[in-house]
């Protein structure tokens, strides 16, 4: 051991996502009003929310466009380097990379673009955001709240869940894992064919994920599933689930207890753009240097639901099991 010991560039933690919606004022109300979320800046068809416990600038970028998809999956880095660092360690593994300038995001610096190997996910990462303080009307007295907690509470972005094919869902796990240092906490395979990923759950921390990839229903490449946002606690999450019970919001599945990672959940639909969006709460913590990936079998049950109803999984009839796309390489542009 040196002083000079580099473990190479690293990922922090799930920074962000940037929604497409075609109706921006409803997503605004969705998130904004009923999700509680902190409107930080806004510019003609764009709009970045933030959590009542987050300090970065925004965790949620939505977008107006005529196509309801995604247009990011964000990381940020653990140091400032990392992002010229993985800048050229993704150049050696052939990766076509994107150099995005510092603003492309309000608020945020100069990130790189590219797509996961097999899943064609657009990710970008980057390091440099502002931490912009709450207007006064808004601020908490409490100084670990960024702003006071308001109407659903949510507090953060969690995690991110995506998926692709069968086809290159192996390969796309294992890339996170190899090139971007992601863990696998927990996963899920066929009864009939260990060796085949359904399913799987990475952190780059304590958490049960910051990413979870698995095989699409529809058999296509480049899918999303949900993006989370963490509330309070249990209590939260039924008080949810009441409410939007009374509302136009259309509920996939929920609440419940997974499983897989022992959080609650609620899995609910933005009416702006039609996207899944998942309430979380709770959930086991990874500590242990050592841990084993504990693996579920597809016939089990219990590692969707641990009490609940189950969600209809019937492809024919599920509103679980449905997917949205992804945006490619390039940024759409906003129509």
């Amino acid at each position: 051991m040196t002083g000079n010991y580099d473990p190479g560039p690293r990922i922090a933690h799930a920074g962000g996502i940037n929604i497409g919606t075609p109706d921006l004022k409803r997503s605004l109300e969705f998130f904004n009003g009923l999700f509680g979320m902190e409107i930080t800046y806004e510019e003609d068809g764009v709009a970045y929310l933030r959590g009542y416990q987050e300090f970065d600038h925004h965790s949620l970028v939505l977008t107006q466009q005529s196509e309801a998809t995604i247009n990011a999956y964000s990381f940020r880095v653990a140091r400032p380097q990392d992002v010229e660092l993985f800048h050229r360690q993704l150049t050696e593994e052939g990766l076509e990379v994107k150099v995005l300038p510092a603003g492309t995001e309000a608020g945020r610096g100069e990130a790189i673009r590219f797509l996961i190997p097999g899943g064609g996910h657009p990710v970008e990462l980057y390091y440099e955001i502002d931490k912009p303080k709450a207007p006064d009307d808004l601020r908490s007295r409490l100084l670990g709240n960024s702003s006071r907690r308001r109407a659903l509470g949510v507090r953060r972005l969690d995690h991110l869940n995506v998926m692709t094919s069968m086809a290159t869902v192996n390969d796309a796990e294992a890339w996170l894992q190899k090139s971007l240092g992601f863990k696998r906490r927990e996963f899920l395979t066929l009864p009939q064919a260990p060796g085949q990923i359904l399913a799987s759950w990475l952190s780059v921390n304590s958490k049960l994920h910051d990413i979870a990839i698995g095989a699409s229903p529809n058999g296509q490449d480049a899918q999303f599933h949900h993006v989370a946002f963490s509330i309070e606690n249990f209590a939260d999450m039924l008080t949810a689930a009441d409410q939007i019970k009374d509302m136009d919001i259309q509920i996939d599945a929920g609440p419940g207890k997974h499983g897989i990672g022992q959080a609650m959940y609620l899995y609910l639909r933005d009416p702006g753009s039609g996207h899944r969006i998942e309430l979380y709460s709770g959930g086991r913590e990874f500590f242990e240097p050592d841990w084993e990936p504990l693996e579920w079998k597809a016939d089990n049950p219990a590692g969707m639901t641990w009490y609940g109803d189950l969600p209809d999984i019937d492809p024919a009839t599920s509103a679980y099991v449905t997917t949205t796309p992804s945006a490619g390489l390039e940024l759409p542009s906003r129509r």
